[in-house]
C-alpha cells in the first residue's frame, strides 16, 4: 500500500502540478460557487478553482499532501477560498446538491460516484480523469488493473449526466512516463444525451498527477 504521507513529505510527488489541461477549457472567468476536489493530493485542481473565485473543500487522507495544498493555496493568495478536509473518502459524506464542480483526479471512486454525483448542484460539472487498462507497457500509475478504468468504464458510469467531454489514450507526462488515462467532464442536466465523439490520442504531453 502507497504511503502517501512519504511520499508528499520526500518531494518525489509534484509539490506544484499544474491543474488538469481538460479542466481548464471548462473553466472561464470567475467562479461564485462551491467546489469539491476529492483527493487533493498536493492542490493541482483544488488551488486552480479557488484561484478562480471557489470555495472549494479539498478531500485527502494525507496530512502531508493537504499540508502541501495549504501552503500552495497560500503562496498564490487564495487560502480564504480552500477548506483543507482529511478524511477517509471511501465513507466521507457528501452533502446533496451542494457544489457547482465536483473534480476527482487518479483516485478510483467509482464505488463513490452515486454520492458525488447527488452532490452536484443543478448544472454541475463532474470531472473525473484515471489511469486505464491497457496491453502498453505504460509505467505510470497502479501495477495492476483492479485499480484502474476498462475501456469506456468511466463513460458509461455517467451516462445518466450530460457528457461535455470524453478521451481515454496513451499520454507522456512531464516526468517522462507514459500513462494510459480516461477522462471525462459531463454536467449534471437532463436533457438528449449528445454522446460525444471519443477521441484517442497518443503521446501526448499533459500535466503531471497522482500516479
Amino acid at each position: 500500500m502507497v504511503d502517501w504521507d512519504e511520499r508528499f513529505e520526500s518531494g518525489s510527488y509534484p509539490q506544484h502540478p499544474d491543474p488538469a489541461p481538460v479542466l481548464k477549457r471548462y473553466v472561464d472567468g470567475s467562479g461564485d460557487g462551491r467546489a469539491l476536489d476529492v483527493a487533493t493530493g498536493t492542490g493541482r485542481n483544488a488551488v486552480f478553482l479557488a484561484e478562480h473565485g471557489y470555495a472549494v473543500d479539498a478531500l485527502d487522507k494525507s496530512r502531508a499532501g493537504l499540508e502541501t495544498t495549504r501552503r500552495n493555496a497560500a503562496e498564490r493568495g487564495v487560502a480564504g477560498n480552500l477548506n483543507c478536509i482529511q478524511t477517509d473518502i471511501p465513507s466521507h459524506t457528501f452533502p446533496e446538491g451542494t457544489y457547482d464542480i465536483v473534480t476527482v483526479s487518479f483516485y478510483r471512486a467509482v464505488d463513490r460516484f452515486p454520492d458525488l454525483k447527488a452532490a452536484l448542484a443543478p448544472g454541475g460539472l463532474f470531472f473525473v480523469e484515471h489511469h486505464l487498462r491497457t496491453a502498453d507497457p505504460v509505467e505510470g500509475g497502479p501495477s495492476g488493473d483492479r485499480y484502474r478504468f476498462a475501456a469506456n468504464e468511466l463513460l458509461n458510469s455517467c451516462l445518466d449526466l450530460t457528457v461535455l467531454s470524453y478521451e481515454e489514450g496513451i499520454e507522456v507526462r512531464d516526468d517522462g512516463r507514459e500513462s494510459a488515462i480516461a477522462r471525462i467532464v459531463a454536467r449534471n442536466a437532463s436533457g438528449r444525451q449528445s454522446y460525444p465523439r471519443i477521441r484517442e490520442w497518443q503521446r501526448q504531453e499533459s500535466g503531471g498527477g497522482r500516479p
